[in-house]
């Protein structure tokens, strides 16, 4: 595959900077803040984040394990956030080659309506249960998790972009 102009070449991620990385973010969503309607999902940001950079290596199966994970913790039906992080997933394993030929702000608004899928599938699980509408405050988490992509993508992808050789007698 042809790198895109201007793109630095990365260096292989390390497997257990994934795995710390999953386990901060769902460590992040246990935090009891109070479960406001438009608080960021900061797990489905980085579970669709690996999906795009990393499919082989987190896929559907790793969303729908830490989904089980979430129902658990907040209690919900068990498979709600399951189903919802397993079809998020599905959408960026579907879009994942397209996606990193653009920029990261334009990667943000292809990434939107993955979010906006996710949390209505969610909303809807949550609904035929017998949940209240929490209001139309609920879609301004989408839009807070599109906008958390851009510094997502420059943190998560610092480990790789340092040089692989720090001598600095050796131009090569």
């Amino acid at each position: 595959m042809i790198m895109p102009r201007g793109q630095p070449l990365l260096l292989p991620v390390n497997p257990a900077f994934i795995a710390a990385s999953l386990v901060a973010g769902l460590a992040v969503n246990f935090v009891p803040l109070g479960r406001v309607v438009w608080t960021p999902d900061i797990l489905m940001l980085l579970l669709a984040f690996w999906v795009v950079h990393q499919p082989q290596r987190i896929g559907m199966g790793v969303a729908f394990v830490l989904g089980l994970f979430m129902d658990v913790h907040q209690s919900s039906w068990l498979g709600q956030h399951a189903l919802a992080y397993t079809v998020m997933a599905f959408g960026a394993m579907a879009m994942h080659r397209r996606l990193l030929w653009f920029s990261v702000p334009s990667q943000a608004l292809q990434v939107l309506p993955l979010f906006v899928l996710a949390h209505a599938v969610e909303l809807l699980l949550r609904m035929a249960g017998g949940g209240i509408f929490p209001g139309f405050w609920g879609l301004l988490a989408p839009v807070l998790e599109a906008l958390l992509w851009l510094p997502a993508s420059w943190v998560l992808l610092a480990p790789q972009r340092r040089p692989p050789d720090r001598d600095e007698n050796r131009p090569l």
